[in-house]
């Protein structure tokens, strides 16, 4: 027993340092040819590259080896009812487990088809690596020309995504019919909800690789905010829609109709969907409570510990409860920016966020490595041309669908008009990647299925090395503007944090955020006792803080750092977050040994 745990330990081990080397051959070459002026590949590229190669490497190996992959249906034909199989091969989601039938315990058993072997487990993988990325896809977003272009993001983002599903399933459906005329599927081997389900998987465009596009290229600031919060937000709106798809599938609908199941799907995309957000915003407002009424500020190590390890349990959360884990840390990242940075330290700022690119870019590479790796080491991949082909013209034309006519649309309302040229670039931009590689793993138990898996992963290699590559001639042969500075709109966490002034614009929504949101999660904004009626005076006076917007401005911890030419803050400001500064760094020594700056109220700032 000791020597299969330590083999079991040592093989952990070995796959731990493998995924490291990978790790540091793809940071080192994206940085080679970056040094270099090449954009041949960026960090996604290189690490699905480098995957491909551990793949064919464990594939080799195996060969040489001499062990073959034996198929169930040969494996357990039986003579008769007292025969044993010698080995037994079962699929399990997307792992396959070999067993062999030994006489005696002491013969040692060989490995059997050991590609399926080296797979890892893709819950345990996600769970790790996928919750930072989308948080951090959320918590950078630029939150003053986000709210600017709210409407069209949220109508590209949801709208959108339906749009393409549809249109992708329809397409694929066509195409799964002529595969049945041409004899290469058979009938009903691919039903309706099958392409509906594809659909929606390849409707989650990838923030990871689209960020990453755009801040090499460093486009349009406009157009950055819509493609960026696009793929942000329609990842929760594709996620629950292939839940729901998932959900009519499991009833036993069929290939009819079935309304009680297509209205108990409906129910369930609406309640997976306001649960996640709700459950989301619950842990931001536990942070922002714990942050302003305590002096976790004094410690930023403290702040940013729990700041990390509550925005993550949102992920877990939801999925716990049967909800959608990206759904809530997506919207726990855009309101913990929105609220909870406001409550944090410039230090515990700053820790916060280079924590978690840190986390999103390693994250990034270890997933995009994984899909290489799993390209060519899954055992049950299904290559059907005819559907590959149909998934590869649907992607074109439901972008299409998409962005044109939407455009068209909201150019009605909007004053700032979405130029032609960002809608090309934007129907060309639409890169899949880690989202859609989830969704379609946790599956593989049918023949379809498998098709889905194999497509996605080869729709996501042309997206990002394709795509990814002819970004840059597009953007000069559409004439957008590149290389913009982004110090001239900083991607800071709030218009508070990048001004030092409190966001008074009119409109409902800033009216209920200003008056009432802040004042309750922030020290931000009116006393609460102004903004509540009177019978909520109670309410008022526990979480509101007295002349919360007089204290904001004499706190010597100031939320951001200003530019040496920002016209924003005169020189007196200045002084004063100095004086500010040097005061609070002298309140932090005075405390007590032990004390690890979990106060009882918010900390009023040290008068100079």
């Amino acid at each position: 027993m000791s020597g299969t745990v330590r083999h079991r330990n040592d093989s952990a081990a070995l796959l731990v340092l493998v995924a490291i080397s990978i790790a540091l051959l793809t940071i080192l070459s994206a940085w080679k040819l970056k040094q270099f002026k090449y954009r041949l590949m960026n960090e996604s590229g290189g690490a699905v590259f480098y995957g491909m190669v551990l793949g064919l490497a464990v594939r080799g190996f195996w060969l040489v080896q001499g062990e073959h992959t034996e198929n169930i249906e040969s494996v357990c034909t039986c003579h008769d009812l007292n025969s044993t199989p010698h080995i037994l091969l079962i699929n399990s989601s997307s792992q396959g487990h070999c067993y062999r039938h030994v006489g005696k315990t002491s013969e040692r058993c060989s490995l059997v088809s050991a590609p399926h072997m080296g797979t890892f487990d893709p819950e345990v993988f996600f769970n790790l690596f996928l919750p930072p990325i989308i948080f951090y896809g959320a918590y950078t977003l630029n939150q003053k020309r986000f709210i600017g272009n709210l409407g069209s993001v949220l109508t590209f983002a949801f709208l959108g995504t339906f749009i393409s599903c549809m249109c992708i399933g329809a397409c694929i459906y066509g195409f799964t019919r002529l595969m049945v005329l041409l004899g290469q599927a058979a009938d009903g081997e691919f039903l309706v909800t099958d392409c509906l389900l594809f659909g929606a998987i390849m409707s989650a465009t990838d923030p990871v690789s689209v960020l990453a596009l755009l801040s090499d290229l460093r486009v349009d600031l406009d157009l950055h905010t819509l493609l960026f919060g696009e793929s942000v937000l329609n990842d929760a709106a594709a996620i629950v829609l292939t839940h729901a798809i998932a959900t009519y599938d499991r009833m036993g609908a069929g290939p009819t109709f079935d309304p009680p199941a297509f209205l108990h799907a409906v129910g369930l995309f609406l309640g997976v969907l306001t649960g996640s957000l709700l459950l989301g915003f619950i842990f931001t407002v536990i942070t922002a409570l714990l942050t302003k009424f305590t002096r976790l500020h004094e410690n930023p190590l403290l702040e940013t510990s729990i700041f990390l390890l509550l925005s993550w349990s949102s992920f877990l959360s939801a999925e716990a409860g049967g909800l959608s884990g990206i759904v809530a840390v997506l919207f726990c990242g855009l309101s913990q920016a929105r609220y909870t940075s406001l409550n944090l330290s410039p230090e515990g700022r700053t820790r916060t966020k280079q924590l978690f690119e840190v986390l999103n870019f390693l994250g990034e590479i270890f997933i995009f490595s994984y899909m290489g790796y799993i390209l060519l080491t899954f055992p049950h991949h299904v290559f059907k041309a005819l559907f590959i082909f149909g998934a590869f013209l649907s992607i074109f034309l439901s972008r299409a669908c998409n962005i044109y006519p939407l455009s068209f649309l909201l150019n009605l309302g909007r004053t700032d008009k979405i130029p032609l040229t960002f809608q090309h670039f934007m129907m060309f931009a639409g890169l899949r990647g880690a989202v859609a590689f989830s969704l379609a793993v946790r599956d593989t138990s049918t023949g379809a299925r498998r098709t889905i898996f194999t497509t996605t992963l080869l729709l996501v290699c042309f997206t990002i090395w394709v795509l990814g590559l002819a970004a840059e001639p597009l953007l000069c042969r559409l004439d957008i503007r590149v290389g913009e500075d982004e110090e001239e709109d900083p991607e800071h966490l709030s218009f508070e944090v990048a001004t030092g002034r409190p966001d008074t614009t009119q409109g409902l929504w800033h009216s209920l955020d200003y008056k009432y949101l802040k004042p309750l999660l922030t020290h931000r904004g009116p006393p609460l006792t102004d903004s509540l009626p009177e019978w909520c005076g109670a309410f008022a006076r526990v979480f509101g803080t007295p002349r919360m917007q007089e204290l904001a401005v004499q706190d010597g911890q100031q939320l951001c750092e200003t530019e040496p030419d920002d016209s924003i803050f005169n020189l007196e400001k200045a002084e004063l977050s100095s004086t500010g500064s040097d005061s609070a760094s002298e309140h932090c020594e005075d405390l007590l040994e032990g004390d690890l700056g979990l106060g009882t109220g918010p900390a009023v700032a040290v008068e100079a």
